[in-house]
């Protein structure tokens, strides 16, 4: 019997961008298994495509473990929709929440299930955060991701969830158990969650009457965590703010 012929660059190709088709199509998460066999590719095969998909930010997993469009579709929508005037509309008030506070400022949406950064005020301090847009973080464990479940715009995941940091939440029912006392409160915070020694401040941004975004601070636990409530109420005095400029602004507020 002859042998197969190898596998050509070409064929690899082909095969990965009908992988990241089918997810990009698909109505919600897909397998790994169900891939392959919608495919008919070897289970290994598959794997290695979808590992080198992901290396290259083309697909990522959900909270679930099934596969998803990648960072770089999120990155490329925050520069084609509404996104972009959100966070232009939201400059003033994040630059003027920076110089009050020193620390960084984020704005962050709901996309794919979970939270993306899609502008930053940096800290004014040499010991501050990182850049953080366009960067998939946890939302569990995230003060901006919090905000958004909190309110409704991100679905609270069920069963065991992945802790970045060992204060992090470990369960959708302890992630659930939070967000009353969010909406309560006006604020969400998270001390050592995301990675210990950093802790984030957020507040729901609303447009017609939903809530499309969050803006938050991050800074080190430090410098934040001895005065929450007060860090909290003047984020949420600045998110409100937003809000207001969101339904004076002539364009849409976020798509």
């Amino acid at each position: 019997m002859p042998t197969p012929p190898p596998t050509t660059g070409t064929q690899s190709i082909d095969r990965a961008a009908d992988l990241v088709a089918r997810v990009v199509h698909a109505d919600g998460g897909l397998t790994a298994a169900a891939l392959a066999d919608s495919t008919g590719l070897a289970r290994s095969t598959t794997s290695r495509l979808l590992a080198a998909l992901e290396r290259a930010d083309l697909l990522a997993r959900d909270d679930t473990g099934s596969w998803a469009p990648g960072p770089l579709f999120d990155l490329y929508a925050t520069r084609r929709t509404g996104d972009e005037v959100l966070a232009e509309v939201a400059g003033p008030t994040m630059r003027e929440l920076g110089e009050i506070t020193g620390e960084t400022v984020n704005l962050g949406v709901p996309r794919r299930g979970t939270v993306v950064q899609v502008a930053q005020v940096d800290s004014s301090y040499y010991l501050g955060s990182r850049d953080w847009v366009g960067t998939d973080v946890p939302a569990h464990a995230s003060a901006l991701g919090k905000v958004l479940y909190a309110h409704g715009a991100l679905p609270v995941p069920t069963g065991p969830l992945d802790p970045p940091a060992p204060d992090a939440v470990t369960s959708g029912a302890e992630l659930a158990a939070q967000l009353p006392g969010i909406r309560r409160a006006g604020y969400a915070t998270t001390v050592d969650e995301l990675e210990p020694g950093l802790t984030g401040v957020a507040a729901p941004v609303r447009h017609r009457g939903s809530v499309v975004a969050a803006l938050g601070i991050s800074g080190p636990t430090s410098r934040l965590v001895g005065d929450l409530a007060s860090t909290g109420a003047l984020v949420a005095t600045h998110a409100a703010a937003l809000s207001a400029r969101l339904e004076h602004h002539p364009h849409e507020g976020a798509a």
